[in-house]
């Protein structure tokens, strides 16, 4: 396929345009985590978190698809798509739960237990997945711990915070990977609590990603998608958010009458509340994703390993539908 070389576009209007009418040529689907820039998730076709993002990319009847997300996504997307393009805007968006949790020594460690069975989050990598018996998201994560047979040694990895809310939550004894997001890993009780003080009336909303000296004072504890939800019904007229800020643009959209204060960065932190992976992608990578199509953008799996990694996000979406 010959290149077509970017010309300077005046504006990110003339831009998002550009894109919506090439992606309707070519049959293509854009589908945008919560995460992404703004101006990404304005053109989007869909905007959720990756429980949602899943079950689109099962659903669509696009020829392309187009993450705009980070590299676990495009590859579950592709697992579910497997002849259809997926592309990702960005081959460098990585997450810093996937670089936590390396194959070799995680099948070292689950193999130290008889009777296993995996659960993973779904901040995985495919060689993770392939391992696993089952993918959870912090949608889902609660329903499908209480669904595994309770004679199993029940493993939980990557992410330590999501596995010790779970544990505490269900009861469930859990063997849990020590891994961590970057993100939520920053975020301090103590700087919410100084936010508390300045705003007494806000609730304080987190992911269960945090730590848990955040979750216990956390008046609302989900997955960004349920955050968005709830701060749609609840009667507060002001939030603390404490995950990355990327969800606030949605929360504004949806929740227009309400005030939503994202916790800030710790001290000597630059924007320790966005996800450095997610922000690699621009809209200039997705209008050069829809006009050439570059083949390192394209995920691509070893049909072997689809094989493997597909059985347990499969398994997560009909446990999910139960």
């Amino acid at each position: 396929m010959t290149q077509i070389a970017l010309e300077p576009i005046s504006s990110i209007k003339e831009l998002q345009r550009r894109i919506r009418s090439l992606a309707t040529q070519k049959n293509a689907i854009i589908l945008s985590h919560y995460y992404q820039r703004p101006e990404i998730q304005d053109i989007a076709d869909f905007v959720g978190d990756s429980l949602a993002l899943a079950r689109q990319a099962q659903k669509t009847k696009a020829d392309i698809i187009i993450l705009a997300g980070v590299y676990f996504m495009a590859e579950t997307a592709k697992l579910l798509n497997p002849d259809k393009k997926v592309f990702i805007p960005d081959v460098n968006a990585g997450c810093s739960l996937v670089e936590s949790c390396p194959p070799i020594p995680f099948k070292q460690f689950i193999e130290q237990y008889d009777n296993r069975f995996v659960m993973t989050y779904i901040n995985s990598s495919i060689e993770i997945k392939a391992m696993s018996d089952i993918i959870c998201t912090s949608s889902n994560a609660l329903k499908l711990v209480q669904m595994v047979p309770p004679d199993k040694t029940l493993i939980f990895a990557p992410d330590r915070h999501l596995g010790e809310f779970l544990q505490r939550v269900t009861g469930r004894e859990m063997v849990i990977w020590p891994g961590q997001c970057i993100v939520h890993e920053e975020f301090s009780a103590d700087q919410i609590k100084e936010l508390k003080k300045k705003y007494p009336d806000a609730k304080v909303i987190v992911h269960p990603e945090c730590g848990s000296s955040l979750l216990e004072i956390a008046d609302f504890v989900g997955s960004t998608g349920q955050l968005l939800k709830f701060v749609q019904q609840d009667s507060a007229k002001r939030y603390i958010v404490g995950t990355e800020e990327g969800i606030v643009h949605q929360m504004r959209k949806h929740a227009p009458d309400k005030e939503f204060i994202v916790v800030p960065p710790v001290i000597g932190c630059v924007a320790c509340q966005q996800c450095p992976y997610m922000k690699l992608n621009t809209l200039e990578k997705i209008y050069n994703i829809l006009l050439n199509e570059p083949a390192e953008n394209e995920i691509i799996i070893p049909e072997d390993l689809a094989e493997r990694a597909r059985i347990p996000v499969e398994r997560m979406l009909e446990w999910t539908d139960k």
